[in-house]
């Protein structure tokens, strides 16, 4: 009932409420990533969501338009020229993820689950074997269980048993957990140049 029921509608609520309050940062942003390089304010990715649908993520632009695409988070460095001077600063403090509430109001993602792979990343759908697959069972999030544990580390091997083991232990209060614990890592320096 909560996961299926309860859940989507406080996402939902939660989305709505955080882009309205949010709409002068999107828009500062917005604005500087504009004035700093051509191309437009999103970046959009494919990525898989629930059940292995796939669905358009979406990203405040942090890299130079012409070299914006990347396979997962495996090619974004430390001082990789390719990153503009507003993306440094937005990927710094997390900033270039809050478009992602769009996807929560979309009803593609949640404030709290598995964070989406890319298609064909770390592999495609159908080579996860059975109990890997347990991590699309449930919405992906702008945050979960792996980004509270380790900020994000580019292991899949780690990361799918964790997220495996979030889907086992998820309920309302373990949700509310993890969604203060992330509030906390949010603006933590550290490891943003493996984010998914």
């Amino acid at each position: 009932m909560y996961r299926t029921f309860f859940k989507p509608i406080c996402d939902h609520i939660l989305a709505f409420l955080a882009l309205v309050i949010l709409l002068p940062v999107f828009l500062a942003v917005a604005v500087a990533i504009k004035c700093d390089s051509a191309g437009p304010v999103f970046f959009r990715q494919e990525r898989l969501g629930l059940m292995g649908k796939v669905f358009r993520i979406y990203k405040f632009r942090s890299m130079t338009h012409d070299n914006n695409t990347r396979v997962g988070s495996v090619t974004v460095f430390e001082n990789d020229p390719r990153i503009t001077r507003t993306g440094k600063f937005i990927r710094k403090t997390s900033m270039d993820e809050l478009p992602q509430l769009i996807n929560i109001l979309l009803g593609e993602m949640s404030f709290i689950g598995p964070r989406p792979p890319v298609p064909y990343f770390p592999k495609h759908y159908e080579e996860y074997t059975d109990t890997e697959k347990i991590r699309f069972t449930v919405r992906p999030g702008l945050s979960g269980l792996v980004q509270v544990r380790h900020r994000e580390i580019n292991d899949w091997n780690i990361n799918i048993p964790v997220d495996i083991e979030y889907v086992g232990k998820c309920s309302f209060w373990f949700d509310m957990k993890l969604f203060l614990a992330s509030l906390l890592v949010f603006f933590r320096t550290d490891n943003i140049y493996s984010r998914g």
